[in-house]
């Protein structure tokens, strides 16, 4: 391969996860119809609480009642996952999300739409996530090849950013000349296909070494995680940057400080655009190894762009800096996925995967409350371009405290070389078929049967 080609190549996303599971490509085209779906109540939910209260704490108390469903649910989704089929468990929740979706249309219709649904359902969705996210972030080892796990998790990324694009656009132009029951009503109809896209996905059956779910259960991934510094690292750094700067709620006010309420969708599109231009780039990340220093330097980032973000003089420049910090996130994200997948044994993984949850989910849900409040009692771009300052600070000083995630290496990490020679193995039991004892031969049955 000449210099160019290989150039060329590294400016594409990696398609191998694509090519080689069929089960793959299901969950991503259901995650791209629900992630854009997802994205117009994301965008009309805070909205709505505005023209029902007008007040900025009011919109950042949405993250607060979003944050205990969010945890409890987590840990225990992340236990859950390890122990029945991920399958049932994606499947079951995501209906559950149509259902409360189909709440949000209702009250929306009500000559006098109500305020404490809101709320109500917000938590409802919070804690269906927390069941469903730590099986579908577990699932994809088991589904796509372990050298190929980088590139899964920029496709993953692309999806939602696909979605985070149209939706929030569409959503501004919705919700200002359709009125919110539309943005509503079509989030609703996106589960329905999704649902039965999620149908036709190949059961998933616990591991061998499957538990139930339980207290002890939990606490056994809890003790993992705490003894994986570099682990510790990623979801340290992850909740650290969201809790200072995710300042999302503060959109709706800060596009009327600009003077520009139609840059509105735009400001929540923006940062996903940021990351859709890193993902369709995205090849040039197979040949980074040290996982750990990108995370840090890519948090770093983010926080000084959503710095940037909270002085800019007017809306387009804010767009642009917003624009940045997304692909700094997506950066983060991609690394952070793959020291998990990449590290993480399989009897593990659900529950690892609920507290990776929290780590990139408690941090944006508590920060948007952080940013409200700090508005509330200052101003807000004061908000907006301090978190960004105390992002940057936090990330350093936790980067000098778990130097394990500086001196990570995909290449030589033990836990990183155990789990490829695993899955190696695995791969080679698999295809020497039940007779010969492999890993795959005889499934756990499903306690949820």
């Amino acid at each position: 391969m000449t210099n160019r080609s290989r150039a060329y190549r590294d400016l594409l996303p990696d398609l191998a996860p694509w090519h080689a599971s069929r089960d793959f490509r299901l969950m991503w085209v259901a995650g791209l119809i629900t992630s854009f779906g997802s994205f117009l109540t994301f965008v009309a939910l805070p909205v709505q609480v505005k023209e029902l209260t007008g007040s900025a704490l009011a919109v950042g108390a949405i993250g607060t009642v979003e944050l205990v469903p969010l945890i409890v649910f987590g840990l225990y989704g992340g236990a859950l996952a390890d122990a029945v089929d991920k399958r049932k468990l994606i499947l079951y929740s995501e209906a559950g999300l149509g259902l409360a979706c189909a709440v949000l249309l209702v009250n929306s219709l009500l000559p006098d739409p109500m305020l404490w649904p809101l709320y109500v359902v917000a938590a409802l969705t919070s804690a269906l996530t927390g069941i469903q996210r730590p099986a579908l972030d577990s699932i994809v080892p088991r589904i796509v090849p372990h050298e190929h796990l980088p590139a899964a998790a920029a496709l993953n990324s692309l999806r939602w950013q696909i979605g985070g694009i149209a939706g929030p656009a569409l959503a501004g132009f919705i919700v200002a000349y359709a009125g919110l029951p539309w943005a509503y009503a079509l989030d609703a109809g996106t589960f329905v296909v999704s649902v039965g896209l999620a149908l036709l996905l190949a059961p998933s059956p616990a591991a061998r070494e499957a538990v139930a779910p339980s207290l002890r259960a939990i606490a056994e991934g809890a003790r993992y995680a705490w003894n994986r510094k570099e682990l510790l690292g990623t979801y340290a750094i992850d909740l650290t940057a969201m809790f200072f700067a995710f300042p999302l709620a503060l959109f709706p006010f800060l596009a009327d400080d600009l003077d520009a309420p139609w840059a509105l969708g735009l400001m929540y599109a923006a940062l996903p655009a940021g990351s859709l231009l890193v993902s369709v780039t995205s090849g040039w990340t197979r040949r980074v190894h040290r996982h750990g220093r990108a995370v840090m330097l890519s948090a770093a980032g983010w926080g000084l762009a959503i710095a940037a973000a909270g002085v800019m003089p007017n809306a387009w420049a804010v767009l642009l800096v917003l624009t940045v910090a997304g692909g700094f996130d997506m950066v983060s994200g991609v690394f952070r996925s793959a020291m998990w997948n990449q590290t993480i044994p399989d009897e593990l993984r659900g529950r690892l995967a609920g507290i990776e949850l929290l780590s990139y989910s408690v941090g944006p849900v508590s920060g948007q409350f952080r940013s409200g409040g700090v508005a509330a009692l200052t101003s807000v771009r004061t908000s907006v371009w301090s978190g960004g300052l105390m992002c940057v600070g936090a990330v350093v000083l936790l980067a000098a405290c778990l130097p394990k995630l500086m001196t990570y290496d995909a290449r030589t990490n033990e836990h990183a070389v155990r789990e490829r020679e695993r899955r190696a193995a695995a791969a080679a039991g698999s295809a020497a078929g039940p007779a010969a004892g492999g890993p795959d031969a005889a499934p756990a049955p499903d306690p949820a049967t």
